[in-house]
């Protein structure tokens, strides 16, 4: 059987400034028992994606390899008559990590769930990454609480947004931040409570807000994508037996945590993958998958959308994403 290809935005060789980056023939293996292929209509930017093109992931792919660690579309082909999927079902799916910014992809059927009738392909590429994230911390590891107060950093990108919204679903308090105003108001408008500006005279500063908006208290749960200056500043304001959900590192610093201050203010410093946890706990990771699947089929749930490009222009997306343009979620539209 003669090799398929598809063609993909793909990454091959890792730089600091995209110039391993264009449009190629890539392979795609053949559909077998209890995979399916899918005519990608849309995929999603997340940040990690960004650091796979530099090589500073935990998940470095075997270059080359296309982009994009979620998308969705229509089912073309299945490999058994007892798949649970069937040809022209609309779906989403994650990807490995990567290869969601092409025109096909095949994948273990358990990898597919059927699209939202309610979104777009481009929502349903938007919101299976950012919304498991949120999930599994807040949920799983958080333990968030109703009435808690809950401060989420980085509250403009798609895992903040994503956040507010679960959060306030989970009757939480939300106290949203980032470092701008004009993003922070959107943010207000999709249910946070309070926000708070983390930038002041071009430092980061928020613990004494933070103090304020908790009568002293300090927050429940912290919520950070963020790290460096902004995990250094959370420790500081945190509530006795909160917990700090270590998301990722977005600032670009990895923090160190002197441990005296764990001890003596008795919090948590908890990490969330969301996609091992899944793997560590096939069931659970299934059942999460479900819950927000279902929330988001009532409704409950969806994905904010700043900003659409077309399959061409997937590099400018990319810039996009690295500029810190974006407000939720950068959407590439492939068909």
């Amino acid at each position: 059987m003669s090799q398929k290809f598809t063609e993909g935005f793909v990454c091959s060789n890792l730089s600091d400034n995209f110039e391993g980056l264009s449009f190629k023939k890539i392979p795609i293996s053949s559909v077998e028992e209890n995979s399916v292929k899918v005519s990608i209509k849309a995929a999603s930017l997340n940040f990690p994606d960004l650091l796979m093109t530099q090589g500073k992931y935990q998940n470095k792919p075997t270059l080359p390899f296309a982009l994009g660690m979620e998308g969705a579309g229509i089912v073309s082909e299945v490999g058994s008559q007892s798949c649970t999927f069937k040809e022209g079902d609309e779906v989403m799916f994650g990807s490995w990590g990567h290869g969601a910014i092409a025109k096909e992809i095949v994948l273990p059927e358990s990898m597919l769930s059927q699209k939202p009738k309610s979104f777009s392909f481009e929502e349903a590429a938007a919101f299976k990454t950012v919304y498991l994230t949120a999930f599994v911390g807040l949920i799983r590891r958080g333990n968030l609480v109703e009435g808690e107060n809950l401060l989420v950093h980085g509250a403009t990108g798609g895992v903040g947004m994503a956040a507010v919204e679960l959060g306030k679903l989970y009757g939480a308090r939300v106290i949203a931040t980032g470092t701008s105003d004009e993003k922070l108001v959107i943010v207000k408008s999709w249910g946070a409570d309070e926000i708070v500006n983390t930038l002041e005279d071009g430092k980061t500063s928020f613990r004494q807000e933070v103090k304020e908006l908790t009568n002293g208290n300090g927050a429940d749960v912290i919520y950070d994508p963020v790290g460096g200056d902004v995990f250094d500043e959370s420790i500081r304001c945190i509530n006795w037996g909160g917990r700090l959900l270590v998301i990722g590192f977005a600032g670009g610093r990895i923090s160190n945590l002197p441990v005296n201050y764990p001890l003596i203010k008795g919090f948590s410093v908890i990490g969330v993958r969301a996609g091992e946890y899944g793997r560590k706990n096939p069931d659970l990771g299934k059942e999460n998958i479900d819950i927000i699947n279902n929330l988001a089929n009532e409704g409950k749930l969806k994905p904010h959308i700043c900003k659409i490009f077309s399959f061409e222009h997937s590099l400018k997306a990319l810039k996009y994403l690295k500029d810190r343009k974006l407000i939720g979620k950068v959407v590439i539209s492939i068909s």
